[in-house]
């Protein structure tokens, strides 16, 4: 009953502007036409956000991965003095403070 109650109220809405004459209703089972486009407009934006979602998680997964390639060279590389500093993403010789090329 709230569906016709909402199409009917959609219908007065639109006979009120005067924007009748290009809209069409179309009524089936309970469904309209109006209804199915704004679900294909939602299920476009949640496919949208899902794929950069997943585009956001891949960066950082590589980004990830580099900070930790670049640790694992510091610390296998042949000075006795490096270490790494997360916090600047450095090789640093613990004696000087210099940066180290790993």
């Amino acid at each position: 009953m709230s569906k016709s109650i909402s199409i009917l109220a959609l219908l007065a809405c639109y006979l009120c502007s005067g924007a009748v004459s290009a809209v069409e209703l179309f009524v089936h089972d309970g469904n309209s036409a109006l209804i199915k486009e704004q679900a294909r407009e939602q299920s476009e934006q949640w496919n949208e956000t899902k794929s950069l979602r997943k585009k956001v998680n891949q960066r950082t997964e590589r980004e990830f991965d580099k900070a930790i390639d670049e640790s694992e060279a510091c610390y296998k590389s042949g000075k006795l003095n490096a270490y790494w500093v997360s916090k600047t993403k450095r090789c640093l010789d613990s004696n000087t403070g210099q940066p180290i090329r790993p």
